[in-house]
């Protein structure tokens, strides 16, 4: 059963699989999946992700605070979310409190659903309630992703969708709820 891990070198071989799937579905990211075989270079990766939690290294970039979680099942990388601690203004438009993203081969099985499902107890164990989730306005798997856990338009513009989604409902972490 597909279940949310810290970032570890557990599923290091399928999570490098997945980047490179990422970038054949037109992602681009600047994550060398070459490199990231090598342990040494895959260990550094890890704790660039486990920084992201330390309000005094990416504040002084610019950023806020975010706990990185990866979706996986018996080894095998599936997806990962991002919750965000607070909003920014540029944040408030695109990205809100959390992001997710599933590996083009394992899509269509629910396990957004069930990603965001599991992650919305933890959003409100920080402190935040509701959760604000964007979508771009042409990502209908998104937005049914969102609405299904509880989401509720509340502002469009003409490239994205805002949803607020609570975070302490008792329907929280039913990926059935709606």
């Amino acid at each position: 059963m597909a279940q949310f891990e810290t970032p570890s070198h557990h599923p290091q071989a399928s999570y490098v699989d997945a980047i490179e799937e990422f970038q054949l579905d037109g992602l681009h990211t600047d994550l060398d999946s070459q490199s990231l075989r090598h342990v040494e270079a895959f260990h550094e990766h890890l704790m660039v992700i486990a920084s992201v939690e330390d309000e005094a290294v990416v504040g002084a970039h610019g950023r806020v605070p975010e706990t990185r979680l990866w979706w996986v099942d018996g080894g095998v990388f599936l997806g990962s979310l991002r919750i965000r601690h607070r909003l920014t203004e540029a944040l408030r438009m695109d990205g809100g409190h959390i992001g997710y993203s599933v590996r083009p081969s394992a899509r269509r099985r629910g396990h957004a659903t069930a990603m965001l499902a599991a992650a919305l107890p933890r959003a409100a164990r920080l402190g935040i309630d509701p959760a604000l989730i964007t979508c771009n306005l042409s990502n209908d798997a998104s937005r049914r992703v969102i609405e299904t856990n509880g989401g509720a338009l509340f502002d469009a513009d003409d490239t994205m969708l805002r949803f607020w989604v609570p975070t302490n409902s008792p329907e929280v972490g039913r990926p059935d709820s709606s």
